[in-house]
């Protein structure tokens, strides 16, 4: 099981987690839920109490990563299979991202 924190605007939103290869699960922190119900990871998201589940990595998560030679590259230079989305996100996402959102491990 691999588990990462999710930050949005650099405060704790929730903990996205990957139980098994097809098994990805997504909670909002019950404090985030409270006081930043109006601004989710993504409008595919909203911001609930319950659990987001789903047999592949969310969509979000997945287009935060590089595609093609980037993608290689950066898979080589972390030394993890191009092929593994959550651990390129655990290595990636953490930094100089798009968007307000940030992944960092746990």
């Amino acid at each position: 099981m691999k588990s990462a924190r999710v930050y949005i605007k650099g405060i704790p939103a929730g903990r996205l987690i990957q139980e098994s290869p097809n098994k990805y699960r997504f909670t909002y922190d019950e404090a985030y839920v409270l006081q930043h119900r109006e601004d989710p990871v993504c409008l595919a998201m909203p911001v609930r109490e319950k659990s987001y589940s789903a047999p592949y990595l969310f969509p979000f998560f997945s287009n935060m990563l590089s595609e093609g030679s980037n993608r290689l590259f950066q898979a080589r230079l972390h030394h993890i299979n191009p092929d593994d989305d959550f651990s390129l996100l655990l290595e990636i996402a953490g930094y100089d991202t798009i968007g307000a959102v940030t992944v960092k491990p746990e």
